[in-house]
């Protein structure tokens, strides 16, 4: 899919990216991989077995690099007219109902302190859009553990387009609020 530019899971949604902040480091990753394949192929040419499985080691974690790198940038963040997906490569797919989003903000934060209720996905050690919730989403961490959401901080790499797409998904939630009967009794006559 990497190779043909497509994206998985868009479903006819808006995608907003968020690998072009850790491109660089990812390919400068594989190319120390792609290095040291080469430099243990020399080293070890006089061991055949030994050779060999470190061979076999080296070319899977360069496979596994370019994967990881690949896996982000076909599954993007995707915004459709009723939920936000959250995504960083195959580990996290959060869901968020646009409803149950109370406030969305542009905001670049560099350090991260894990906190019960928030859930920071950074790339590049950083996260660029923060998503405060009426309600908590569930979570469920890579082994299953569940968590209830109500803070949810995240990259794209183009964070103010998606913060201004956010706002208008947002104002047909706030028109309907606006407009709803009211729930006050009506006063003393």
């Amino acid at each position: 899919m990497w190779v043909t530019r497509r994206t998985h899971g868009a479903d006819g949604g808006r995608v907003f990216g968020y690998a072009r902040g850790q491109g660089a480091m990812m390919f400068g990753f594989a190319f120390v991989c792609l290095v040291e394949t080469l430099t243990m192929s020399v080293l070890l040419r006089d061991y055949p077995t030994v050779h060999q499985v470190v061979f076999v080691l080296d070319v899977y974690t360069l496979v596994f690099v370019v994967g990881v790198h690949a896996a982000s940038v076909v599954r993007p963040h995707v915004l459709g007219p009723d939920v936000l997906r959250i995504r960083r490569a195959v580990h996290v797919d959060l869901r968020i109902p646009v409803d149950r989003i109370a406030t969305v903000r542009r905001e670049l934060r560099t350090t991260h302190v894990r906190a019960d209720g928030e859930l920071d996905i950074p790339v590049g050690a950083q996260t660029t859009v923060t998503l405060e919730l009426t309600e908590p989403v569930d979570h469920f961490g890579f082994l299953g553990r569940r968590r209830d959401i109500r803070l949810v901080r995240f990259h794209a790499d183009d964070a103010d387009i998606l913060v201004q797409a956010l706002g208008q998904a947002l104002l047909p939630a706030v028109t309907r609020a606006r407009n709803a009967p009211s729930t006050m009794p009506d006063p003393p006559g």
